[in-house]
């Protein structure tokens, strides 16, 4: 089970990224662009994903660890339950998001 802490220690790593606040809660920036956020619970992830398909088979693979609510219908965002991750698990799926949201020019620095 992964923390809080947990996530900011792993998405502050990535390259240029901060963390701001997004509706009251810690939100990961690459540049400009949200990549990741606490959700209100505290225990819970919002990572982008690549499309409503992606993330309807994370739900389907894996309902103990990805959900949805009717708030992201028509958006490409899965919700994490930090207590169905390990910190490798969480450090792969911010990657991943981050990868999603990075400028190219930064994407290019990191994959090198």
């Amino acid at each position: 089970m992964v923390s809080a802490d947990d996530v900011r220690r792993i998405a502050l790593g990535l390259p240029e990224t901060a963390e701001r606040a997004m509706y009251g809660t810690p939100a990961f920036y690459v540049k400009t662009k949200w990549f990741a956020r606490i959700r209100e619970e505290g225990d819970v992830l919002v990572l982008p994903v690549s499309s409503e398909e992606h993330k309807r088979e994370l739900v389907a693979a894996a309902p103990g660890t990805f959900f949805t609510l009717p708030h992201y219908d028509g958006h490409a965002v899965v919700l994490v339950r930090f207590a169905a991750v390990d910190a490798d698990e969480l450090a792969e799926l911010l990657a991943d998001a981050w990868r999603l949201r990075a400028p190219k020019r930064v994407l290019a620095a990191f994959d090198v």
